[in-house]
């Protein structure tokens, strides 16, 4: 009864989003349509800057068709329509910034790709600007009113918490502290029996894991909340199972571990329920997003500097002897083993001199780098300079051995000399630009560099990557750090 409410209730958000950005878009054709009636206002330095004429409804009703339902869905990927009790403002603003962003994207996408000339520039920055700002104030008066309403003491769920222990403790206090979740806390029940333990943070003990059925039967409770110990969870099995028979929604705290990194999330396999740990935050779709990207960008970088590529490859050749590309295996995503391509920047036979220049190695830890490196050519010292020796990577990105943005491929030997805390970097497909490259490159020790990679790894996001790759472009074009 429970889920087919809350599935009633996503719906009707759904719905009632719909209806807000289909307003936002009417809306929008309306004040395209009487745009130049502001300039009787005579505010304007000069007059008709915008054509007069816009096609009419009737032509905009079909795109409308596409917007409203993918705007609903971005919300939807972004988790708009989870349950809102226990979140904050801003992560909401969050999700409507997120959501409105690739909606617009997809929006202007359709527009260009199929041509529609129809469009009005000025309905599109209208629109997108009055749907993001009609959803905004649609969550925040749904938000401020159910808050206000659950801290009256109404639309509260009745909940039975299972536990009694020190996190039992720390999690009735955190519902106590917080009223707006409307979460109303009926009672406890005793997990280990003989204790003697009368009251969880005011909260009565009303009885042991054996008394839960007839418990149920006695009150209305809408969730039974098991906050045991590790050692504890198989003595639960019985009452997860009267919660079942009972069809009362039963959740247990999986707050085991005392992890300092990792990220718990459920998952399943073939109905198995799971329980995964990891120490990346990204969601598929973000990662496919990101790959998405890559392929766009690293095809059109491929063709459009295709001149430039030609004329480095000429100058290589006639100033060297030796192959035009430099092929290295380097260590990609989790350990997998690739070719990484670079233009030549040193002499041929250059790795048989290695040996014979460690001691003038300038960075600690298992990176090799010297400023005035013996081995590379005049044109190598240049393409090193401004980054221009890593363009071949392109092709690396392009195939999927890499990503624009993300950690430096290390190669083997480095790996093996990695410190366990280390080794992370490698949870992340690598890239060509990273936090490294734009804070300073090879004047940071190694140990700063692996610090700036976890550090991209611990707070990923495509707005993190949009503003590495913005701050390469000087990185690049100055030779900043590089050598």
């Amino acid at each position: 009864m429970l889920k087919e409410k809350e599935t009633v209730i996503r719906r009707s958000m759904i719905f009632f989003d719909g209806l807000v950005v289909s307003v936002a878009f009417f809306f929008s054709h309306l004040l395209r349509q009487h745009f130049h009636d502001f300039y009787k206002l005579d505010l304007f330095p000069s007059a008709f800057v915008v054509t007069k004429t816009t096609a009419a409804l009737s032509e905009y009703l079909l795109i409308l068709l596409f917007v409203a339902p993918f705007w609903c869905f971005m919300l939807y990927l972004n988790s708009m329509y989870k349950s809102m009790r226990t979140r904050k403002l801003y992560e909401i603003l969050w999700i409507i910034i997120k959501s409105s962003f690739f909606a617009a994207l997809a929006f202007g996408t359709v527009v260009f790709i199929f041509k529609l000339s129809f469009v009005s520039r000025i309905f599109f920055v209208f629109f997108v600007v009055m749907s993001f700002f009609f959803l905004l104030v649609e969550k925040m008066i749904v938000f401020s009113v159910m808050h206000h309403v659950r801290r009256r003491g109404f639309n509260y769920r009745r909940i039975l918490i299972v536990g009694t222990g020190r996190r039992a403790m720390a999690f009735v206090e955190k519902i106590q502290n917080h009223p707006e979740w409307g979460l109303k806390i009926l009672g406890a029940i005793e997990d280990e029996p003989g204790r003697g333990i009368e009251k969880v943070q005011g909260i009565r003990v009303i009885g042991t894991l054996n008394d839960i059925s007839n418990i149920l039967h006695r009150l209305a409770i809408d969730e039974v909340v098991f906050v045991v110990p590790r050692l504890r969870l198989n003595h639960i099995e019985t009452a997860i199972h009267d919660c079942e028979i009972e069809g009362v929604k039963a959740t247990v705290a999986v707050d085991l571990f005392d992890l300092k990194i990792a990220r718990s999330y459920p998952t399943e396999l073939d109905g198995i329920p799971l329980l995964t740990f990891e120490t990346t935050i990204a969601r598929e779709w973000q990662l496919f997003i990101k790959r998405a990207i890559d392929l766009i960008l690293s095809g059109l970088g491929i063709i459009i500097l295709s001149p430039l590529l030609l004329l480095i490859m000429w100058l290589i050749k006639i100033t060297s002897k030796g192959p035009i590309f430099f092929r290295q295996e380097r260590v990609g995503l989790n350990g997998r083993k690739f070719i990484l391509y670079k233009f030549r920047t040193m002499y041929k036979n250059a790795d048989m001199k290695r040996s014979e220049l460690e001691a003038l190695n300038e960075m600690n830890g298992p990176v090799f780098k010297i400023k005035k490196d013996p081995r590379v050519t005049a044109i190598g010292r240049v393409l090193r300079k401004f980054s221009l020796d890593e363009l071949p990577q392109l092709f690396n990105v392009f195939v999927g051995h890499m990503s624009l943005i993300g950690p430096r491929p290390p190669i083997p030997k480095e790996v093996e000399q990695y410190k366990t805390w280390q080794r992370r970097r490698l949870s992340m497909r690598p890239g060509i630009t990273c936090l490294w490259q734009v804070n300073g490159r090879n004047r940071l020790d190694f140990d700063e560099w692996m610090r700036l990679d976890l550090e991209y790894l611990d707070n990923w996001s495509l707005w993190l990557d949009f503003k590495i790759l913005v701050k390469t472009i000087p990185v690049v074009l100055f030779g900043i750090g590089a050598y």
